[in-house]
């Protein structure tokens, strides 16, 4: 692949800096359509997990705030610490009782405090030093709270059957892995280091939203598709016409395939944590 002007080596490019640039015409809707295809079943372990009112929240890769805000709204959270690199899409949607802070959450000490419950959905697979930084996001839990992580988890192998969909899926997880470093197979571990770091009641699922025509998931594959498009070609595994030909199969009747899962993992810090 081009080598990174800044004489970065492959993968050790940045979310936001290398790919999915915020300032980017249409990034914010792009992030809303994940959010659109995930929001409720995030919503709904949240909720199993007893977040209620008076909670202390801190939302870690805060994105365009979908999360936050519901968490103040339908939970009656005390507060909600929302936290991002680039604030400018949770500035945009500021609400009561919702604070922002820009920051890089791989930076020690990014915040300070301790919060009931500590999410984060869709940020540590694109990161380096996983095991460190959910150490880290652990330390955050107060005695009692809850510490939640979701990611994706790449459902194609060599023996999913190879459509105009699959195809494009390996170039873009290897596109996105040869330039910043997103790893599709990274969750897998989370449950055991969620144990490690010294939580309790570990527990995972998975969510796999149906791809259909016009779903929210579906446009947001082909835009992000569009978005890491220079990546997925520096692969060698598909060219322009096969992208293009892999967004016209998402909008078809034909599309028969799976979409990445989320996996989602929480553990608990016992009350008498020290």
């Amino acid at each position: 692949m081009t080598a990174d002007p800044r004489g970065n080596a492959p993968g050790d490019g940045r979310y936001g800096e290398s790919v999915f640039r915020p300032e980017r015409a249409g990034e914010g809707e792009r992030i809303d359509y994940g959010a659109l295809a995930y929001d409720d079943i995030t919503w709904a372990r949240l909720r199993a997990l007893g977040v209620g009112p008076g909670w202390g929240c801190l939302e870690v890769g805060a994105g365009t705030g979908t999360i936050a805000r519901r968490l103040l709204s339908e939970a009656g959270a005390a507060s909600v610490l929302a936290v991002d690199r680039d604030v400018r899409f949770l500035s945009e949607r500021r609400t009561p009782r919702l604070d922002v802070l820009e920051a890089d959450v791989t930076a020690p000490d990014f915040v300070q405090g301790q919060f009931r419950l500590v999410h984060a959905r869709f940020v540590l697979m694109h990161l380096s030093e996983r095991e460190r930084l959910i150490t880290a996001l652990a330390q955050l839990v107060a005695p009692g709270g809850v510490l939640v992580i979701s990611d994706a988890v790449d459902l194609t192998s060599d023996r999913t059957p190879t459509t105009p969909y699959t195809a494009a899926m390996r170039a873009m997880w290897k596109g996105l892995r040869d330039t910043i470093g997103t790893d599709a197979t990274s969750a897998l571990s989370y449950p055991q280091l969620l144990r490690g770091a010294g939580l309790a009641s570990v527990a995972a699922e998975i969510h796999v939203p149906p791809l259909l025509p016009g779903s929210p998931i579906s446009r947001f594959w082909a835009d992000t598709w569009e978005r890491s498009r220079a990546a997925m070609l520096a692969t060698g595994l598909v060219d322009d016409a096969a992208v293009d030909e892999a967004v016209r199969y998402l909008d078809s009747d034909a599309c028969a395939a799976l979409s990445a899962g989320m996996l989602t993992v929480w553990g608990w810090r016992t009350e008498h944590a020290v």
